[in-house]
């Protein structure tokens, strides 16, 4: 059902690659879970020298753990606390070089060196975040902040339930 892809080298391409597997994955599918589930899964798959990928996502005033793939989590983290109560908060992603040099880090995986961390509007309105953890520092860079970013507005319309 779904073949291995062999993704460019240069970034943009590949998140561009990435876009076009994601639309063809979850175009057939109105489950706003089985949806969540999958854009994981093929995150997951992409991206090298992860060790968790997830969402957050908003209810009842606070980020709630949604489908990720990974360690077992946080359940449950407020808004503005830690990296993704920060993206939340201020709608604005958040590359992290080291983590524990963040303010008020919330260390759910102790292997977890840096972050990436994409908030996910929907009709203006905060829906969650999309939460991604390597094992290394420095793993992320701002432009592939911006990708993410890009990635995520273009599968919106299959999350919003």
């Amino acid at each position: 059902m779904f073949e291995p892809v062999t993704y460019s080298k240069n970034m943009e391409e590949k998140y561009e690659q990435l876009r076009k597997q994601g639309e063809a994955l979850l175009s057939d599918e109105k489950d706003q879970i089985a949806n969540l589930s999958n854009i994981t899964a093929l995150l997951n798959q992409f991206l090298d020298r992860v060790n968790w990928v997830g969402f957050y996502l908003f209810k009842e005033g606070e980020l709630v753990l949604g489908p990720f793939q990974g360690l077992p989590a946080c359940i449950r983290i407020p808004i503005g606390k830690g990296v993704c109560g920060t993206a939340a908060e201020t709608g604005k992603t958040q590359v992290v070089e080291n983590v524990h040099d963040f303010p008020g880090h919330i260390a759910c995986d102790a292997q977890s060196q840096s972050e990436v961390v994409v908030p996910i509007m929907i009709d203006d309105e905060l829906f969650g975040v999309l939460d991604i953890d390597s094992p290394e520092i420095g793993r992320f860079s701002e432009e592939e902040g911006v990708l993410l970013e890009k990635f995520m507005q273009r599968v919106v319309p299959f999350i919003r339930g």
